[in-house]
């Protein structure tokens, strides 16, 4: 009799911790009444504005408990938001736009977290303006991709044929466009943040030539480039509109702190495997990380792709739509 007795009290016991160290509300795992969410980002300039706020969460120190992942690939970061396995994730802008069309509406844009990362090198002193890329080979990721559209675009502006003016070499990645201007002492290049600091600091007489973010501006005004966006499944925002707002307030803090502590936040790229930490010091300055929400950045984010739209729709998923974007009421 004891002996049940006691295995009852040591049930009531067990499920009494049970209750109180897991409270579930809705369909997302909750820990000490913290809600677990679950983040993704790409290795890259997009993924900078988001890195103190995983540090805070591995210490404990958020509102909310962000599971991270962070991924080599758009790819890896697409197929897990379609499947659920990703509450919110930083993704390029177009990317944005195709996830939106692609699943009829369900994964929706909240925020600006990266604007122009991309900028013209070259290894000497030959250019001075995009019409002076004419004849020139030119070394560029991107191919198929945003870096492609935007540098048609701007040659197209110029009054220079990017299919007969110049000669468009494209490689799989950043390394390998550093690697061949190693090679090729009158080299010019498309590269964005952190290689551009990576070709700096291997080239020595290689320099920033072009600012690619200012001279959009210059033909589009009251636009820019908007390289990066932070998205969300519109049923976790539905679900769960408390914890969401505590985490864009504390991601917006993230930005933030990511701009005005460059060497602390260049250490946590590192510790994180994003940048190494000396590419990251220089670097993050040039890549323009930002928080944009509510009508600013659905209009600023609308002229980017309108522009992309025209180069080529698919690269947008078919369409430009409004409704693409979350703005709280």
């Amino acid at each position: 009799m004891k002996k049940s007795v006691l295995l009852f009290v040591v049930m009531l016991f067990v499920m009494a911790i049970s209750v109180t160290g897991c409270k579930k509300d809705n369909n997302d795992t909750v820990e000490d009444d913290k809600l677990n969410i679950n983040v993704g980002c790409m290795k890259g300039p997009t993924g900078i504005g988001m890195i103190k706020m995983l540090s805070d969460s591995n210490k404990g120190n958020t509102k909310n408990v962000y599971k991270y992942t962070i991924s080599g690939t758009s790819d890896e970061i697409s197929t897990a938001l379609i499947k659920g396995d990703l509450d919110v994730a930083a993704v390029p802008c177009n990317l944005a736009s195709v996830l939106y069309n692609k699943t009829d509406g369900d994964i929706v844009t909240v925020a600006i977290n990266t604007l122009g990362v991309l900028y013209i090198v070259e290894n000497g002193e030959s250019v001075a303006s995009v019409e002076d890329l004419k004849g020139k080979t030119i070394y560029s990721t991107g191919q198929g991709t945003t870096p492609e559209y935007t540098l048609r675009y701007l040659l197209e502006s110029a009054g220079i044929d990017p299919d007969t003016d110049v000669d468009i070499q494209y490689k799989s990645e950043g390394a390998e466009v550093v690697a061949a201007m190693l090679l090729d002492e009158d080299a010019v290049a498309m590269l964005p943040q952190p290689y551009v600091t990576v070709a700096l600091n291997k080239i020595e007489n290689s320099r920033i030539a072009i600012d690619v973010t200012k001279e959009w501006e210059k033909l589009n005004e009251g636009s820019t480039v908007v390289t990066g966006v932070l998205v969300t499944r519109k049923d976790f925002i539905e679900k769960n509109k408390a914890s969401f707002k505590e985490m864009l307030e504390e991601y917006k803090a993230s930005t933030e702190y990511a701009n005005s502590n460059i060497d602390d936040t260049a250490k946590l790229l590192a510790e994180f495997d994003i940048f190494a930490e000396s590419v990251a010091k220089s670097a993050i300055p040039y890549c323009n990380v930002t928080y944009i929400t509510g009508n600013e950045m659905k209009e600023k984010a609308m002229a980017y792709l309108s522009v992309i739209y025209a180069q080529n729709k698919n690269a947008v998923g078919g369409s430009v739509q409004e409704g693409m974007f979350y703005i709280e009421k």
